[in-house]
């Protein structure tokens, strides 16, 4: 049984999800356990509580692990909050090979050569990512490796986060006695698991509506283009509902999971719901239109909000596979409908796919997206773009999570010296 087991976690600001999968010898993924945990030690996907964020990672991982028979050494985790920002660079070396080939060492030195920005002292990058290599002044190169040529460029994709927020989440994770394999970026994550290889070819926008943030990220040409995170999501919609009708966090939230929906026209006008009295007062009712009334302009508002970010990013007319909503906040009724219509382009619900075998129905939802794809990610690390910056991601998931024998995780590279500097 030496197949690489990966767990990815997802640290939500509503909930706290590990998926354990592993992948056989035919390349199949197989989903072996699964945890959840609700969560409340996060504000916008920034960790504001370390002692209930260590305990609801404790929960979710020790679900995943009794579901899946395995001791789970190490984890993938991803990061969001509205301190991650993006920006382009470009660097260039010269080839210095006698033969004029290019090496893998050669484009990890210029990968390492876009990374020389001028950035503030709280801030740390956490993904580089090629947009495209020119090769001698010949552009449009996607892999130069085994080229000849004399001078190599790069146009690169730099996500940039706080130190203090990535640390926090390395320090949750420890805490729980667990290791981070790596960190990535949660709308990166979700692309993997809920975007077809032919949507990032012609381009496509992916907005992930959580508890905390909403993250965007676009695609074209198979490469990401642009990434943004925005701190309105399902939380808002949740307190919008409390506030007005005056009921407790807990019943808002299963008045909109249960009843809300996106569209105040879909709903018969004649439906009404009951609400709980508080405080011994008597129960009420309201109109199932009016809780559409309090839903629908705050997600117009989420919406709005991200067709501004994909404009920013330039692609907007270039998105002909339009856009992909996910995460638990697209759940609501109506919500792909009301995207379509402000955002002026085809969008579509996206559940997680790409695996192949095990609890497949159970982990098909839209709120496991960014769990899902952080497995993705881990067993297949060149789904970011096949470079070799990433090439150290073999040896950081060989997590072989067997019971009985000597488990030990071979933990290994960015991640961790650069905790360990800080």
């Amino acid at each position: 049984m030496n197949e690489r087991i990966v767990v990815g976690l997802d640290i939500g600001t509503t909930k706290v999800c590990a998926v354990v999968a592993s992948v056989d010898e035919l390349g199949r993924i197989n989903v072996l356990g699964m945890g959840l945990a609700p969560s409340d030690g996060l504000n916008r996907g920034v960790v504001v509580n370390i002692d209930r964020t260590v305990a609801a990672v404790r929960e979710a991982v020790s679900e995943a692990e009794r579901m899946a028979g395995v001791r789970v050494r190490s984890v993938i985790v991803g990061i969001a909050g509205d301190h991650v920002q993006s920006l382009q660079s470009r660097g260039v070396i010269t080839i210095s090979n006698r033969d004029g080939e290019i090496t893998e060492a050669d484009v990890q030195r210029l990968l390492e050569d876009t990374t020389h920005l001028a950035m503030p002292a709280d801030r740390e990058i956490l993904h580089v990512i090629p947009q495209d290599f020119i090769v001698d002044g010949q552009d449009g190169v996607a892999d130069p490796v085994g080229m000849s040529g004399v001078r190599l460029e790069a146009n690169v994709h730099i996500i940039t986060g706080l130190v203090s927020a990535a640390k926090n989440i390395y320090r949750c994770v420890e805490k729980a006695g667990y290791q981070v394999a790596d960190l990535v970026l949660e709308p990166l994550g979700s692309s993997f698991a809920v975007l077809h290889p032919d949507e990032k070819e012609v381009g496509v926008a992916l907005i992930d509506i959580g508890g905390g943030t909403t993250d965007i990220a676009v695609f074209e040409d198979n490469t990401i283009r642009h990434t943004a995170v925005i701190a309105i999501a399902g939380n808002q919609v949740t307190d919008d509902i409390r506030k007005v009708l005056g009921v407790m966090r807990d019943q808002a939230e299963r008045l909109k999971c249960d009843f809300g929906t996106a569209i105040v026209d879909m709903v018969d006008e004649d439906e009404r719901i009951g609400i709980p009295g508080i405080g011994g007062r008597p129960d009420k009712s309201i109109g199932r239109s009016t809780l559409a009334q309090i839903i629908q302009p705050r997600m117009e508002e989420i919406l709005e909000i991200a067709a501004i970010e994909i404009k920013r990013s330039g692609y907007m007319r270039h998105l002909a596979a339009g856009a992909v909503l996910t995460g638990g906040g697209s759940l609501i009724p109506g919500t792909a409908e009301l995207a379509t219509e402000i955002l002026g382009m085809e969008t579509r619900l996206g559940r997680p796919m790409g695996v192949s075998g095990g609890l497949v129905e159970e982990v098909s939802d839209p709120k496991f997206a960014t769990a899902v794809g952080l497995v993705l990610y881990g067993l297949r690390p060149e789904l970011l773009g096949g470079t070799p910056f990433r090439g150290e991601m073999g040896s950081l998931i060989e997590t072989e999570s067997i019971p009985g024998q000597g488990l030990v995780a071979k933990i290994a590279g960015r991640m961790k010296t650069w905790f360990d500097e800080l």
